[in-house]
């Protein structure tokens, strides 16, 4: 299967869009933080769906938007040379939603009216959309084998259960949502590829 050549423009822009809500929510005093951070009251209190969305763009200090903006410019730029454009930036925001609506369901579940941000769900979700390209999609990817991304989604889940003020309720869905909707992606194409192989 051909390699797709291309420049990982969304990853890029993912990134200048974090940082620069980042940089902004460090000039307003925390108002923004106030509207973008996903929790039940206002999510499902006062229908602020947007939170879903929004949330995942905000994170709360500068350690925590360096740690994920480093995973993503790397693992991303890969899967999006990989996958192309569309597909990449569909699987990423696709898997940043359902981790925290995952992560909205574990607050409903146990009482918690904290707030969470941050693009980890989204990230996390790479890690599932790579652990079903490298399972079922055929494709071959310089030093990265089935057994070293199950590593590195084992190290990054330990990281997250035995750290402190984690959402790992986000972690957990949006690492579920990146490889069930790449697996289903990648066994659609599949299939497209062997009805034109056959017509």
């Amino acid at each position: 299967m051909k390699t797709l050549k291309c420049q990982p423009v969304i990853t890029i822009a993912l990134v200048s869009v974090n940082v620069v809500v980042f940089l902004m929510c460090s000039l307003d005093g925390g108002e923004l933080y106030d509207r973008g951070r996903l929790d039940v009251f206002d999510v499902l209190i006062n229908g602020e769906y947007g939170r879903i969305l929004w949330a995942m763009f905000f994170h709360s200090g500068m350690s925590h938007i360096f740690n994920n903006m480093l995973i993503l410019f790397f693992l991303g730029s890969m899967i999006e040379r990989e996958l192309g454009h569309i597909k990449y930036g569909f699987l990423y925001l696709a898997s940043g939603i359902g981790g925290n609506l995952l992560s909205l369901w574990a607050k409903v579940v146990n009482n918690d009216i904290s707030g969470s941000l941050g693009a980890s769900g989204a990230i996390f979700g790479l890690d599932g959309v790579l652990l079903a390209m490298v399972l079922f999609s055929g494709r071959r990817m310089e030093n990265v084998t089935p057994a070293r991304v199950m590593l590195m989604v084992l190290y990054s889940l330990y990281s997250g259960f035995t750290g402190q003020n984690i959402d790992n309720a986000a972690h957990v869905g949006g690492l579920v949502t990146g490889f069930l909707a790449a697996s289903v992606m990648i066994f659609l194409q599949r299939g497209r590829h062997r009805r034109n192989l056959t017509g």
